[in-house]
């Protein structure tokens, strides 16, 4: 009995587990349920060990960036010793997930993915806490509804920040009861819906250039938002500002009032005072009067692009049939130049966090990844539910090659190939031939323009997805009832548009030059 009992503790010492099990062991411990990477030596160790322990590892095809994400990390690490390696990614999963989240870099030396040591000498350190939620100070806030009380021409602004911090219900309650009207942010659609009486999006410019006081939830004044600056904005107007990143606060404009914390807890700091002291903007003011004006304007204009008979379609057109027949509870995926920004202003959100572009960089090519990333957890946590991926033409190209790995996974998302042959604006087939009666394509093609009619539905189909190309908005509608309806299969709809279409008349130019 002895001896045997000795046996067994000699063999636990003696046992040995390899880098690739303890990198695996150690982002199971801080619950990390899905891992996505390229496989190679020495990844493919590490993808094995993960899959052992019930992580899901999809492999993807489109590898960008390598060393240069260790510049734009919250934290960037390299682990000394194998034994090392469970502390260092309990900090990367922490850091990137406290305060405003972002992205941390590992680096883990490839020779210690294969390497052995004894299973006794590791710690593996335990799922970090959830993140702390922080509050404003109470005479920040308080003078923050001070400055909303006196605002004659308000305007909230609702960021990608608010959707992070789940602020939903308590933004909405602030609306409601505010009576204030609310402009979203491309990622911050849906966290009210944008259906929602409220809504000024379709007004954005003229919101943002006559209010006087603007409410920044969790928002950045970068060029997505013109940088606070004239002409986009009022020289005077008050900035308050609600961020859970301390350095934002301030960038390019001197806010009126600045709220550090956690964007949720503050709405609701924020509804506290309006329940101590009730107070309503009044519905019937000419600001409000203002905006309504603009909005009908506005959608007017794009209801009449949309409903244009001629061929090719415009965006207007394609988008409007889009959001006709799109469940309400699907994920949006987008990128794109002309197909992203008119793409946000006609498809509709009515829940948070169910958006993804190609966010405050503009970064092209990340569009599919976003997508199969929303297609794995939803096939995991709500069967059913689709992700429609809009894609331009060139911001497909990108990353098309995921298309197989869509295929390989059977993800539930209909891809759309909004196909203007071109980077803006392109050619079409008969103005192709011509031109290149003048010279090579190499020297007589303009840089924007892309190959006339290319099949990318054709990319679809020699994976074993299904593939449509379309040219006219019943072969639209048709081939999208059928991809929503078929949830066995991804499909590509391949949509030619008039490759000289453009977005309707704007007030600015989309970077407008400060004139101060």
């Amino acid at each position: 009995m002895w001896e045997s009992t000795f046996a067994e503790r000699s063999d636990r010492s003696e046992k040995q587990v390899s880098g690739a099990e303890v990198i695996a062991q150690a982002l199971k411990t801080q619950d990390v349920a899905y891992m996505f990477g390229i496989v190679g030596i020495p990844v493919t160790e590490i993808a094995v060990a993960a899959q052992k322990l019930g992580i899901t590892y999809v492999g993807m095809r489109n590898e960008q960036a390598v060393e240069a994400c260790r510049l734009y990390s919250k934290f960037s690490a390299r682990p000394s010793s194998i034994e090392n390696i469970p502390s260092i990614i309990e900090k990367a999963v922490r850091s990137s997930i406290y305060g405003r989240p972002g992205p941390c870099y590992v680096d883990i030396p490839a020779d210690f993915v294969n390497l052995q040591v004894n299973v006794n000498s590791v710690k593996y350190v335990e799922c970090c806490m959830p993140p702390p939620v922080s509050m404003a100070e109470t005479s920040a806030v308080y003078m923050a509804a001070s400055v909303i009380r006196n605002a004659r021409q308000p305007l909230l602004i609702i960021g990608k920040g608010a959707a992070y911090a789940h602020a939903e219900e308590a933004l909405r309650k602030l609306v409601e009861q505010c009576k204030l009207p609310f402009l979203p942010t491309p990622m911050g659609k849906g966290v009210i819906p944008d259906n929602h009486p409220n809504c000024v999006g379709a007004a954005r410019s003229r919101a943002l250039q006559f209010a006087d006081v603007i409410v920044l939830f969790g928002a950045r004044l970068n060029w997505i938002l013109h940088f606070g600056l004239p002409p986009r904005y009022q020289p005077d107007v008050k900035f308050i500002q609600v961020d859970i990143c301390a350095e934002e606060l301030g960038n390019n404009v001197k806010p009126a009032v600045t709220l550090l914390g956690d964007i949720n807890a503050i709405a609701k700091q924020l509804l506290e005072q309006f329940d101590k002291t009730p107070w309503q903007y009044p519905p019937e003011s000419s600001w409000w009067q203002t905006l309504r004006e603009k909005m009908k304007i506005n959608e007017a204009a794009s209801k009449e692009l949309a409903s244009q008979k001629s061929l090719p379609m415009n965006y207007y057109t394609v988008f409007y049939h889009v959001q006709e027949q799109l469940p309400r509870d699907c994920f949006v995926v987008s990128e794109g130049a002309n197909t992203m920004d008119i793409g946000r202003t006609v498809i509709q959100n009515y829940l948070p966090r169910h958006r993804l572009d190609a966010g405050t960089f503009g970064t092209m090519g990340v569009g599919l990844g976003f997508a199969i990333a929303a297609a794995i957890v939803a096939k995991d946590r709500n069967p059913g539910q689709r992700v429609i991926c809009v894609e331009g033409d060139s911001a497909f190209g990108f990353s098309g090659m995921e298309v197989e790995t869509v295929c390989r996974y059977n993800l539930p998302i209909v891809l759309l190939v909004v196909n203007n042959n071109g980077i803006y604006q392109g050619f079409d087939a008969d103005s192709w031939k011509e031109m290149l009666k003048f010279g090579d394509a190499t020297a007589v093609a303009p840089p924007f323009c892309l190959l006339p009619n290319s099949h990318y539905e054709q990319v679809m189909t020699a994976f074993g997805g299904k593939g449509y190309f379309v040219q006219t908005p019943e072969e639209l509608q048709k081939s999208l009832k059928q991809s929503l309806a078929d949830t066995t299969k991804p499909s590509l709809i391949n949509i030619m548009i008039e490759p000289q279409a453009t977005r309707k008349t704007q007030d600015f130019h989309w970077l407008t030059r400060s004139n101060i």
